[in-house]
């Protein structure tokens, strides 16, 4: 299996990258998947070259196939203005654009870090809409970092119950292409009930009984009796 992650940040060293590779050894803990790391930083002013001529220079084109090829995702961008940045936005709409389907079942983990715990709810508002539309399959547990958590208590245990369950949406689509993973339950089959038997002019005769043990009355019946 393979994991790519995706990491937003523009300094080095970067929080962004830190927590993107915290996530990334988590999930690795959990399934033996092989781990290639796309830098957004690295790939800026392909990135923009991309909306002006419309094609992808080679390295955002091996980003870009490395994406596709995934079978999960950790996403990580910094909190610019309450979103996510415009640089994290911008390799996705030339993703999107390039196949339109790139994510389409493909299990994502998104996270993101900030200055203040304020932020937090971006990954509600912000990064989970944006790949929901993308139709990835998004997993339940989305990471923060403020400034504040990194070497606090909480952080460490967001970060393992995200990797389990990204490690678990990929051991379910691998060998299968794009499918999620079945539900871990069979469905039953359901049996209808036939209905009873018709009297004359198609209608149900009073008192017949069906095999699920209701007594059938027709409706006209039903309707007489509310009559003074």
């Amino acid at each position: 299996m393979k994991l790519v992650v995706v990491s937003a940040g523009l300094s080095v060293p970067s929080s962004t990258r830190l927590l993107a590779d915290r996530l990334a050894a988590a999930t690795v803990g959990e399934t033996s998947a092989d781990v290639q790391v796309v830098e957004l930083r690295d790939l800026a002013v392909e990135i923009a070259h991309n909306f002006t001529s419309g094609f992808p220079g080679p390295a955002l084109a091996s980003a870009i196939d490395a994406v596709r090829a995934a079978d999960g995702l950790v996403v990580v961008t910094p909190v610019f203005s309450a979103s996510y940045s415009g640089l994290f936005k911008s390799f996705f709409d030339v993703l999107s654009v390039s196949d339109q389907d790139a994510l389409t079942g493909k299990p994502v983990l998104i996270a993101a870090t900030g200055g203040s715990a304020r932020h937090s709810l971006v990954l509600e508002h912000a990064l989970r809409p944006l790949f929901s539309y993308l139709r990835a399959v998004v997993v339940p547990t989305a990471v923060y970092a403020a400034s504040e958590d990194w070497g606090a208590e909480g952080l460490a245990s967001r970060i393992d119950r995200a990797a389990r369950e990204l490690a678990g949406l990929m051991k379910g689509v691998s060998g299968v292409g794009r499918r999620v993973a079945e539900p871990p339950f069979e469905h039953e089959s359901v049996s209808v009930p036939e209905l009873p038997a018709q009297g004359g002019g198609g209608r149900a005769v009073a008192g017949d009984v069906s095999r699920s043990g209701f007594e059938v009355v027709p409706f006209a019946q039903q309707l007489a009796a509310l009559r003074p």
